[in-house]
């Protein structure tokens, strides 16, 4: 007798134990369709219940202007089930319908497919919201067999490779890998409210006119890279930066690691001459050199060091007699070399280093150099007046934008910041982004005083091609030497021409800095760097409203007023689209209350629901564009 006060039967299993082997068998088969049921259809349902706003994820990257640069929109992975392409030529069939949807090729697919070692593969990724109602009717039209669409949210970039390196971009899970993207990654991701806004300090037309500019600079001089900048130096505001060659953020994959480099903020470089502004106004500064100094240039620098050696640094003429003023005007090389012999070299490097080079600036971009400064216990008899002239130092175009901020400050030096602030998910909380705190490096006077030699480089000097009729500019060019890395000697055939102006001069509100690395042809900064730094500045000061010279700025009735693009108002009804450019779309993507899908480019001809019907929370607008 067990337990129960049965006997059990001879020679079978008892019908408890029978029944709980069923149970067990049943568990098992239920759990196996269930798991089918989530690989199947897990995707789609995903899909269906996936967030109903974009705004609820990643927070999106703006213009000073909320001109929207990155945001958050809903994307598809394409999976495949591969025991559902059992039959001869589903896998073939299934690729020539995929192919011309996907990017990929029919060859592609089926090997994708085919050497898959799980039941269950992604196919491609991050696929956008047109592509996947193609596939979709695709699907529905011919029953295509084993594929399904999980919902994500992806990373869309509406302009392009607009101010691509400082912008950065995700990768496949999100998360920031470059740039601005990766710096305020803990800002941008999304929170229990959503991600925080980020708005940059760029101005989206800004950026425009200085990338069509850089652009034709790279063509021209068959350059292998340019960078072009500009900044507000009252308050830092970097409003374009331009880095080419660039890569398009939405196609990252596509692009290599040289168009993908920040240069501005990550690569060191000699600056060449434009630095004489800042060696000087050190020097001007200490008292030991004043604008009374006299210095003697006969075509070259020439002192005995202690070793009893000749160190000759050669200039690019006989200037005779120069003054600071002349050393600026014709960028003379031996007269920036007597004139740092005045000075320590202990004094000489804390001058240099009040402006900020060899310290990053903190303006916002990540891997961010400092340079290459040396302290002076290291330096050679050669270091001082080498550096003076622009060698031996390496500077960010970053940090050149930094120094010149104190020229045009009357000696306050600013900080560069390419973040202007950081809004709530909501955009209600708001806070000011700086870079670091401002701080005087010169006087008033000398600063001054470096604007004026600045401004006759325009009317005696190197500078006179980047003159503008009526607009007083104060500017500086170079030509760096720039060393080969087999020879380790500076190279006869490299070099960097560049060119640095600040206006208006008497009270400057920009600053502009070109600078184009090996050029091929012609090469110096007073010929090729000069003209782009007029186009520049011809175009900004009529965008920016500087006024030209001592000459008030006047509205002429008879100007031409181009309209922006229509702003897109939801007032209880939907609008009717129609007509309207994808730009002017854009916004809608931040609103929580309503969720908006974007097919195709150019403007709307087809939307749903038509013009006229009630909003209502939650609703789908779905808008077609060619």
């Amino acid at each position: 007798m067990n337990g129960r006060g049965t006997a059990p039967r001879q020679g079978g299993v008892s019908p408890w134990r029978f029944r709980i082997f069923a149970l067990a068998l049943s568990l098992a088969a239920l759990a196996v369709l269930v798991r089918y049921a989530v690989l199947m259809l897990g995707p789609r349902i995903a899909r269906t219940q996936s967030s109903r706003s974009v705004s609820m994820g990643r927070g999106p990257i703006l213009d000073r202007n909320g001109r929207i640069l990155a945001v958050e929109t809903r994307m598809g992975n394409l999976g495949v089930w591969r025991p559902d392409l059992a039959a001869e030529g589903d896998i073939a069939r299934l690729a020539a319908r995929l192919a011309p949807l996907i990017e990929m090729t029919e060859a592609e697919i089926a090997a994708k497919i085919e050497n898959s070692a799980a039941d269950f593969l992604y196919l491609k990724k991050q696929i956008d919201e047109s592509t996947i109602d193609a596939i979709e009717k695709v699907q529905r039209e011919e029953r295509l067999p084993g594929i399904s669409i999980q919902a994500v949210t992806g990373r869309v970039y509406p302009e392009g490779k607009l101010a691509s390196q400082v912008i950065g971009f995700v990768g496949d899970e999100g998360a920031g890998l470059a740039g601005i993207e990766y710096a305020f990654e803990e800002t941008l991701a999304p929170g229990s409210q959503g991600g925080s806004r980020v708005y940059l300090s760029l101005d989206i037309n800004v950026q425009h006119i200085l990338e069509n500019i850089a652009e034709q600079v790279l063509a021209e001089n068959r350059a292998e890279a340019v960078m072009l900048m500009a900044m507000d130096p009252r308050d830092g505001s970097v409003l374009g930066s331009v880095s080419l060659p660039n890569f398009d953020p939405n196609l990252f994959k596509e692009s290599d690691e040289t168009s993908r480099m920040d240069r501005p903020a990550i690569w060191s470089y000699e600056p060449g001459s434009v630095f004489k502004i800042f060696s000087l106004a050190a020097l001007l500064e200490s008292s030991l050199v004043t604008p009374e100094s006299v210095f003697v240039c006969n075509g070259r620098y020439e002192r005995v060091t202690n070793k009893g050696e000749t160190l000759t640094i050669n200039c690019l003429g006989a200037h005779g007699a120069v003054h600071a003023r002349e050393i600026i005007i014709y960028s003379c090389n031996a007269g920036a070399a007597y004139a740092s012999d005045r000075e320590g070299a202990g004094d000489f490097y804390r001058g240099i280093a009040a402006f900020g080079f060899g310290s990053r600036t903190g303006a916002g971009a990540p891997g961010e150099t400092a340079g290459f400064f040396r302290p002076p216990e290291t330096w050679s008899e050669r270091s001082k007046p080498t550096i003076a002239m622009g060698q031996e130092i390496g500077v960010s175009a970053l940090q050149m934008l930094q120094a010149a901020s104190a020229i045009a400050n009357d000696g306050v030096l600013v900080p560069p910041r390419l973040v202007l602030r950081i809004a709530s998910a909501n955009g209600r909380v708001q806070e000011e982004y700086h870079a670091g705190e401002k701080r005087r490096i010169l006087s008033a006077a000398t600063a001054r005083a470096m604007r004026s030699y600045m401004v006759d480089v325009t009317g005696l000097g190197t500078g006179q091609r980047a003159g503008i009729e009526d607009l007083s500019l104060a500017v500086k060019t170079g030509t760096a030497q720039i060393i080969d890395q087999k020879t380790r000697a500076y190279s006869d055939t490299d070099f960097i021409a560049s060119c640095m102006a600040l206006l208006p001069a008497d009270n400057p509100s920009l600053v502009l800095y070109l600078a184009i690395i090996k050029p091929r042809g012609e090469f110096l900064g007073g010929r090729i760097a000069a003209p782009p730094i007029r186009e520049a500045a011809g175009a900004l000061i009529n965008y920016l409203g500087i006024p030209r010279g001592r000459n008030p700025q006047v509205d002429m009735p008879g100007s031409i007023i181009l309209e922006a693009p229509p702003e897109v108002t939801l007032d209880g009804f939907v609008p009717d689209f129609r007509g309207l450019p994808k730009r002017s779309l854009i916004p809608l993507l931040l609103r929580e209350d309503i969720t908006v899908e974007i097919a195709g480019d150019g403007w709307v001809v087809r939307q749903s629901p038509p013009a006229g019907t009630p909003l209502s929370e939650g609703m789908v607008l779905r808008l077609e564009l060619e």
